[in-house]
């Protein structure tokens, strides 16, 4: 789904105007990028958790040359979903 039908979407849902879904939805954004970036995990009861992970420094391959290379270490965003999302999706 692309940013402009979850817009429409959730302006339909929520009853509000397309530019008031897009003003929340990226205020949404806003706060989970800013909450994470501080080391703070967001947590929505039901729907799920987004918080940040350590990757380690990697071995890999460039897969034109096939040469090994080395992948430094990140920091990653993770998302895990919470029962009630999983439950919904299962079917």
């Amino acid at each position: 789904m692309s940013k402009i039908a979850l817009v429409e979407r959730v302006a339909d849902q929520a009853k509000l105007t397309k530019v008031d879904a897009d003003r929340a939805i990226k205020a949404f954004i806003s706060v989970v990028s800013d909450s994470l970036k501080i080391g703070e995990d967001v947590s929505l009861v039901g729907f799920g958790t987004f918080s940040i992970a350590d990757r380690a420094e990697r071995q890999g391959r460039n897969p034109k040359t096939g040469e090994v290379i080395t992948i430094a270490a990140k920091k990653v965003v993770k998302f895990k979903p919470g029962k009630a999302l999983k439950d919904e999706v299962e079917g």
